[in-house]
């Protein structure tokens, strides 16, 4: 029998046969120097998507629906430290290149009445409204009761998420170097 390389758990001939190789989006990827990096890349995308698709659940489960996931974390920006946002702040801190994205999403906050808006000479500064702490309010409670827990039964303390996410911001400056690397190619 032969050791899972995943665990110490022993592996019988016709299990160890079925592996076919690392779990990756793209094989080809896999074929370079670091097949570990597709499969982190697969977990980015797969962690991603399960990622938005629980934001705007829980986004409607507040009674707020129809927003993208931009829009929920426009939103929760907007709010952070209850201080005036302008577009250019949010996309830097969201690094989003695309600043048209941010925009049309406070339109539509706007239009729901979950942001108000105020110009500065030429800046305009973003706030959440009463409706829209409410509704921020309402998506930690459901935050809290869906998924804080949930967390806790992988057995991650509060200081390997810690870890984790101090690696994944790490990680986004490797892509954003490579990035503008590429495009200077």
């Amino acid at each position: 029998m032969k050791k899972n390389s995943d665990s110490n758990t022993p592996q019988t001939q016709e299990e160890s046969s079925h592996r076919v190789g690392p779990i990756v989006s793209s094989a080809h990827l896999a074929a370079g120097k670091s097949a570990e990096l597709s499969e982190l890349e697969f977990g980015l995308i797969v962690a991603g998507n399960a990622f938005n698709r629980w934001m705007v659940r829980c986004m409607n489960a507040t009674g707020l629906e129809d927003l993208s996931p931009l829009d929920v974390l426009v939103l929760h920006s907007v709010n952070h430290r209850n201080r005036p946002k302008k577009s250019a702040d949010i996309c830097l801190v969201l690094n989003v290149e695309d600043s048209h994205t941010v925009t049309y999403s406070l339109k539509k906050m706007l239009k729901s009445g979950v942001v108000g808006s105020e110009k500065r000479g030429k800046e305009t500064f973003y706030t959440v409204t009463e409706k829209g702490e409410e509704i921020c309010r309402r998506y930690s409670e459901i935050r809290e009761d869906c998924l804080v827990d949930s967390l806790r039964t992988l057995g991650f303390s509060n200081a390997d998420l810690g870890s984790i996410a101090s690696f994944l911001r790490g990680i986004s400056g490797l892509y954003d170097q490579a990035a503008r690397s590429a495009a200077s190619l």
